[in-house]
């Protein structure tokens, strides 16, 4: 039963953590370096990104990491392992955070940039740019909060 529950864990902790550091790179590289681009770019450059993220390395992480965390929660109901039992109730609560946020803005916002059409036949790219990026920006920052605290937690978890 140790091994079940360190390994539920680990596997917690390591997607979670993968997908902090997604956004956390999204937050103070990416995002940032698109800034400086021209409309074309950023619109085009965020399209491709749209579609190359929907992989299975990225679901795996993206999508599996509640589960984990779940698990790993349900797993430390026993004695032996309540002290950890916070923390990744902690880090569930978090991570959903995080996977609302993407489900409530980010996604919509992808979705909408998508359907603008190929950067090279729309009319207004600036404005397709202003209705994206600001908002995208904010909440990003949002799930890299939430998602960065919730593998915190996990690692406190593990150290107990």
């Amino acid at each position: 039963m140790e091994l079940l529950r360190s390994a539920t864990l680990l596997a917690a902790t390591i997607t979670t953590g993968l997908m902090a550091g997604l956004f956390y790179a999204y937050a103070c590289s990416v995002m940032p370096g698109l800034r400086r681009t021209d409309d074309r770019t950023f619109v085009g450059t965020m399209q491709s990104i749209n579609v190359a993220i929907l992989n299975g390395w990225f679901a795996v992480c993206f999508v599996g990491a509640l589960p984990a965390t779940g698990a790993a929660a349900g797993l430390h109901l026993h004695r032996e392992g309540r002290a950890a039992l916070p923390w990744t109730v902690a880090a569930f609560v978090l991570y959903a955070a995080t996977l609302a946020v993407t489900a409530a803005v980010n996604v919509p916002l992808n979705n909408a940039l998508d359907a603008a059409g190929e950067p090279g036949r729309v009319a207004d790219l600036a404005a397709v740019r202003e209705s994206f990026e600001a908002r995208w920006v904010r909440w990003n920052l949002v799930r890299t909060v939430t998602s960065v605290a919730a593998f915190a937690c996990l690692v406190r978890a593990l150290l107990l």
